[in-house]
């Protein structure tokens, strides 16, 4: 894994409750290092500044930045499932205290956005038969949560 770029999220005091929800959500966390605010401020001496962790293999830093920036679904979290299952168990867990959108899209109770997806979309949608293509985009713009096994059939239909 590779440190040159790591994502920075921005938090208004729930870095740490956050990345403990998500470390319940996704199987591979390791929490890494904990940084503290000074005297210097802005925030309370003392008080936790960041907190880095890595979520399946992807390291992130989370700071406690204050009230001032908020999350949009400009940037989101693409996450691959390899299973329904996997899927379900995913969205399940965001949406508790979140927002279903569409198209495997959810915005968690933190505001962060996350897409939900099947690997085998991505094979699916760059099929070379346009037709396949199109059955499959039409299927998924009519989901909120993505369901594979839809997906397969609209791809598999003669």
């Amino acid at each position: 894994m590779s440190d040159k770029i790591i994502p920075c999220l921005w938090f208004d005091g729930r870095a740490e409750e956050a990345l403990r929800f998500y470390a319940t959500t996704f199987k591979n966390v390791k929490f890494l290092e904990k940084t503290r605010y000074s005297e210097a401020g802005p925030e309370p001496a003392g008080s936790v500044m960041t907190v880095t962790v890595e979520i399946e293999g992807q390291r992130f830093i989370a700071l406690n930045g204050g009230p001032q920036f908020k999350f949009t679904p400009a940037v989101s979290f693409f996450v691959n499932c390899d299973s329904q299952e996997e899927i379900d168990r995913l969205w399940s867990r965001l949406c508790e205290g979140g927002t279903p959108i569409q198209c495997g899209w959810v915005t968690d109770r933190y505001g962060l956005s996350w897409q939900i997806v099947p690997r085998a979309l991505l094979r699916m949608i760059n099929d070379s038969d346009s037709k396949r293509v199109a059955r499959v985009m039409r299927a998924m713009f009519e989901m909120v949560k993505l369901d594979l096994a839809a997906l397969t059939r609209a791809y598999e239909e003669s």
